[in-house]
């Protein structure tokens, strides 16, 4: 009788100890060790090639951060639920297009917000169609996406246009331009961070209070936990993947429109092979695979990562060419650590 008290106070204690040590926190915070990297690559690019840290490279990286951050925010809530998306650049590149195509011939004058509103919109129907096809087919949601990948980029090159568009309206361009911070730096040339990059916070916000504060977000996770589970706790499953493709769709429609105002034109060919960059910087954050877990700190983190990978290897004097190596041995180490981190759970 009084083996059970005590065997149950040494578990006790022992998960005590664990939340109370540097391996316990790291274990339940593992976008630690996605800060820690980024930290260490920062510091020896800077020793390397002190140039990093001036204002001009640090806003660079700032501002290819924003449609990756999106692309990220938008799997990540997907991986949270147990699934993946593969299509999501085929919706940035079917509703950027689109939208600047219609808005270039037929409405030029259309204010900027409407812009957005319908690059959100039409993302998030496309999106919404994904959910359809993976609750109603009950497949994997990384077969669907791939056809609907192709399914799309089939509708943009076939149906709407190959043809760069280079003239865009003064709207969308002053909304590319429009500056929150502008200096010159120390060769004379003006530097500028761009209003929209307030964009990604605003969505990473989003994000978090969605996951984290309402209803939605619980039966998010918990679908991602187990789908069966979740439907026996009362949560509607189609209601649920209709809301994170959906979701996801919105955030790649306007990652699209932000990346043609951002460079002035749209291209229809752009944002091709971007997968993998985007859902290795959310593994990289912390999330699984299997879904579940993961935090919105650990996404940007992991986009931060990547891009600061993309963007400094030809500082320290690395081709191009080692990128996807480089990621690729990133992934491998934050993956092994996260095994060692389950199984010691």
């Amino acid at each position: 009788m009084t083996l059970f008290p005590i065997e149950k106070t040494g578990a006790a204690e022992r998960d005590a100890g664990d939340r109370l040590s540097i391996g316990g926190f790291v274990r339940r915070h593992p976008e630690t060790v996605t800060a820690a990297m980024l930290v260490a690559i920062c510091v020896a690019v800077a020793i390397l090639n002190p140039d990093f840290l001036q204002p001009s490279s640090l806003i660079d990286i700032v501002r290819a951060s924003v449609v990756t951050g999106l692309f990220a925010l938008g799997v990540f809530v997907i991986l949270a639920a147990g699934g993946i998306d593969v299509s999501f650049t085929a919706i940035a590149a079917l509703t950027m297009y689109s939208i600047t195509l219609l808005t270039t011939r037929y409405a030029p004058g259309l204010p900027m917000i409407l812009v957005l509103v319908l690059a959100v919109g039409g993302g998030m129907l496309l999106g919404m169609f994904n959910g359809l096809l993976v609750y109603n087919f009950a497949v994997p949601a990384m077969i669907v996406t791939i056809g609907t990948q192709y399914l799309f980029r089939g509708i943009l090159l076939a149906f709407v246009g190959t043809v760069w568009i280079m003239a865009l309206p003064e709207q969308m361009l002053t909304f590319g331009r429009a500056p929150m911070v502008q200096f010159a730096n120390s060769n004379g040339a003006v530097v500028t961070l761009p209003l929209y990059v307030l964009v990604l916070p605003a969505a990473a916000v989003l994000t978090w209070w969605i996951l984290n504060r309402t209803l939605m977000g619980r039966a998010i996770f918990a679908m991602g936990g187990s789908a069966r589970v979740a439907e026996r706790l009362g949560y509607n499953l189609r209601t649920v993947h209709l809301f994170v493709f959906g979701f996801a769709g919105a955030l790649a429609g306007l990652a699209g429109i932000i990346h043609v105002c951002s460079n002035r034109l749209a291209n229809p060919f752009d944002l091709v092979g971007t997968e993998i960059n985007v859902i290795a910087a959310v593994v990289l954050g912390g999330a699984r695979i299997t879904g579940g877990t993961g935090t919105v700190i650990g996404t940007l983190l992991g986009v931060l990562l990547v891009t600061v990978i993309n963007n400094v290897l030809v500082m320290v004097g690395i081709p191009s060419t080692w990128q996807r190596f480089v990621v690729g041995t990133f992934i491998l180490l934050a993956a092994a650590f996260f095994v060692v981190r389950q199984r010691r759970t």
